[in-house]
């Protein structure tokens, strides 16, 4: 996978850098019509649609240090709903695609879908159903459909959308279609949790290295040093198998048949990876981690929700324990090594 432009990745960083320096987090996050303008200016909200649709035309790297850099910095924005998921999955309907911003949701049978990233602060939903032979879309105005709020671990806005489905018309795609759909949410979540996961354990080893007790920086016990190696370790492991994802996801334009693995593998790692950072790191920085004040949970909030999305750990453990039954003795090695 090609190197992403450093100025590109600086930029990034510095307008989430600034951004948050003047916008203190809010018990809920809401979808900021200022950021999103001046992304929209930098094209950042279409990073990755076409050029034929206004979007910049860039690639899955690039979009990868975008979540990376929101993530880093505590700034919450649908970047990954409006742009990966909900635009790109209008281009591969061959819907129009405009500048409203969108979100999407997959609904079953009843016409409900739970849990949806910021639908009612969109102005349209792009709704996935199953018709009786096919998927369908169609990109829905949010005053027709019945949304309640609710919100996720982190704050950010997870919403219970309905419709009655009679009164949907939409454009067939594939079933791979909506099978790559859930594999890049499922990616971003893991590109999300992973930055949260890099930040945790640059905040402890801060922490550790400047508190003193009893005459000493938290640094020289060798307690602290072991809960401290075990979450660089376990963010170590998550971010390479996530990237290895990503990679063969840019390799291959998401047309791989190892991705439904590697992507598996990477959701699950990371999944297992928050459990061990969120409860060391919070060891490390004792009663002062838990306050509101402090930082540190916005962090650990964030991974312990977006490790859920896009699919459970448990569920994406089930995923690995079903391909390693189906690669039988002779089939595992090849199947972890290729």
């Amino acid at each position: 996978m090609n190197a992403v432009d450093r100025d590109l990745t600086d930029m990034m960083s510095a307008v989430f850098a600034r951004y948050r320096e003047q916008h203190p987090p809010e018990k809920v996050a809401t979808w900021d019509d200022e950021l999103w303008s001046g992304l929209a200016d930098l094209g950042l909200t279409r990073l990755t649609g076409s050029a034929a649709t206004g979007g910049s035309g860039a690639g899955w790297a690039e979009a990868a240090e975008l979540l990376r850099a929101a993530a880093t910095h505590g700034v919450r924005v649908p970047l990954a709903e409006h742009d990966l998921l909900a635009c790109r999955l209008l281009e591969d309907a061959e819907l129009p695609v405009t500048d409203e911003r969108r979100t999407v949701c997959l609904l079953d049978h009843t016409g409900a879908a739970r849990g949806v990233p910021w639908a009612a602060e969109a102005d349209r939903v792009v709704t996935v159903w199953r018709g009786d032979t096919t998927y369908l879309v169609a990109d829905v105005a949010t005053a027709e459909l019945r949304i309640t709020g609710g919100v996720n671990t982190a704050g950010e806005p997870r919403d219970a959308v309905t419709v009655d489905r009679d009164h949907l018309t939409g454009i067939a795609v594939s079933d791979t279609v909506i099978e790559r759909l859930w594999l890049r949410g499922a990616l971003a979540r893991g590109l999300q949790v992973c930055a949260a996961l890099d930040r945790i354990l640059d905040m402890s080893v801060a922490h550790a290295s400047e508190r003193v007790q009893f005459g000493r920086p938290l640094t020289k016990f060798q307690a602290v040093q072991t809960l401290v190696a075990d979450i660089a370790a376990q963010a170590s492991l998550a971010r390479a198998a996530t990237e290895a994802a990503l990679a063969a996801a840019v390799r291959t334009d998401w047309q791989g048949d190892e991705l439904d693995f590697l992507v598996a593998v990477a959701r699950s790692c990371a999944g297992h990876a928050t459990s061990v950072v969120v409860r060391n790191a919070h060891q490390v920085h004792g009663a002062m981690g838990t306050t509101l004040e402090h930082r540190l949970h916005e962090f650990t909030g964030a991974a312990l929700a977006w490790r859920s999305e896009f699919g459970s750990v448990s569920s994406w453990d089930d995923k690995l324990t079903t391909a390693a039954l189906a690669a039988s003795r002779d089939g595992l090695w090849p199947l972890i090594t290729t």
